[in-house]
């Protein structure tokens, strides 16, 4: 998805212009999370960019939209870009610092 949410209209209130677009991109989310997977991936992971418009767009992290938006609510924005691109993607083994000898039980 790669679309710039306007963010006015003649009828419709502001407030309730900013929820349609928070279920907007819930019902995308979801939409994209409930397609199959290939079968060297685990995960639907998603490339998010947020901005005023799409050349100002920074990278965020899925977990943030909810949050540009309301700051974009609270600024009281005309409008703004929001891109989401899935990705297939495979989970990652973190590494694990070694421990102190404190927490080993010595």
């Amino acid at each position: 998805m790669k679309k710039t949410f306007v963010l006015s209209h003649p009828k419709i209130a502001y407030p309730r212009l900013v929820e349609a677009t928070k279920s907007d991109v819930k019902k995308y989310l979801k939409r994209e999370r409930n397609k199959e997977l290939p079968s060297y991936a685990d995960f639907w992971g998603f490339d998010c960019k947020f901005g005023l418009n799409a050349e100002t767009a920074e990278i965020i992290h899925v977990a943030e939209i909810n949050d540009k938006i309301s700051f974009a609510e609270s600024q009281e924005w005309p409008q703004f870009y929001l891109e989401i691109l899935a990705t297939a993607t495979q989970r990652v083994k973190r590494e694990v610092p070694e421990e102190d000898s404190l927490f080993k039980g010595e």
